[in-house]
Formats: C-alpha cells, structure tokens, sequence
C-alpha cells in the first residue's frame, strides 16, 4: 500500500523523530531534498587524517564538534563520527544542524546509536569504532519511525525506528531512475521522487505507510 507524502526533512520532521529514536533509534542519503540548515563542523586532529575516504568506521580517538541550532556544541564520536566525516559537503548542508536534548542522541535499549538532525538520522549497530553507519533521510526516516505491530502495521501500541518490524538501518538510500531506497534488517522503504510516494516493505509484503 502506498501514500502520498511530501518528503520534507525539517525540523518539524526532526521533532516527530526524535521522539521515537529514543525508544529504539531510527531516512537516508537523498541529498537533494533535506534541510539546507547549515552545520559548522571541526574536527579533532587525533585519527582524522584519511578520514574522507572511510564510509563508516571511525578512527581511534577521533570525534567531530557541531554547533547546534541553540548554539550549543554537540561532540560526535565513534561510527558517528566516522560517517559525518565521510560526508560530503551536500551532504552536510542537507542534515543541518544537530538536534539536541536527551532523546536527540545516545544508545537505543536494542544497542543502536544515532544522532538526530534537522534533515535526517546517523545511525550505527553499536558504538564500536569499526561498525558501519548509515544517513536515513526525510520521508524515509518518517515511515521508519512510524510505530508498527510485529506484521509491520502502523499500531500505537507497536515501536518503530529500530526496534520496529523492520530493525536496524543496513545502508545509505541508493537511487534508480525516480526511485530511492533504504534498507533495514527486515525490510525496505522506498520514496518515488516523481510521483512524492513512500512505499513501505516488511519481511517481503506492502504495509501501510502510517
């Protein structure tokens, strides 16, 4: 089943993910269509040479400052780290600034960790330096996040992110043709850039989107 959405990743967008992420962490790597917020990074000297080259593994000791919308500092470390670094510039731009408070960033109960920005989610498995990470963006993001049953049905009383039917994030969002794809433990999410549809698939079947 699908539904037309508009895939828009603000900070109204943001604000619906977060609170989700807390309970179990959880769109990706469409560039062209996040919050154009902008995000002052500096990262530490320790372990950051050679660190654009690297997809999702962060070097030992390294970690990268932002400054948020309230003008606090937000220090990411580890995988998070590793895959903001890895960015590109767009890219950057797109997520906008990080989130902030206690349900913005962490470790999920399922042992995820995230960082939540305007424009979209850095998540990894776990912590440890080597575990990959990926972007989750806009409209995929917000289907994600979407509460849903064990069939993967929206339900109130069900969890989403990662601790959703459909698990932890297991790539960036690729794009063929019109259409850009995330990937997760036990399914995909699909957003149709020319007719603005999510499509959402649990365990190989359709579920409603929200």
């Amino acid at each position: 089943m699908k539904q037309t959405t508009r895939r828009i990743a603000g900070v109204v967008a943001a604000a619906s993910a977060v609170t989700l992420i807390a309970a179990g962490c959880s769109d990706d790597n469409d560039s062209s269509s996040s919050a154009s917020a902008s995000a002052s990074a500096s990262a530490s000297e320790s372990g950051m040479a050679g660190m654009s080259g690297m997809s999702g593994s962060a070097a030992a000791g390294a970690s990268v400052e932002l400054k948020a919308a309230d003008g606090s500092t937000v220090t990411l470390t580890g995988p998070i780290a590793a895959k903001y670094q890895a960015a590109t510039e767009q890219q950057k731009t797109d997520l906008g600034a990080p989130s902030t408070g206690a349900e913005a960033s962490g470790t999920g109960s399922n042992g995820v960790v995230f960082q939540q920005f305007a424009g979209g989610v850095i998540t990894a498995k776990n912590g440890e330096e080597a575990t990959p990470a990926y972007i989750t963006w806009g409209k995929i993001r917000d289907a994600w996040n979407v509460k849903r049953d064990a069939e993967g049905n929206p339900s109130a009383e069900g969890k989403g992110g990662s601790q959703g039917p459909l698990g932890a994030a297991t790539s960036d969002e690729t794009t063929e043709g019109d259409v850009k794809t995330s990937t997760f433990e036990h399914g995909k999410i699909t957003w149709n850039s020319s007719t603005n549809t999510v499509e959402v698939t649990v365990n190989g079947k359709v579920v409603p989107t929200q």
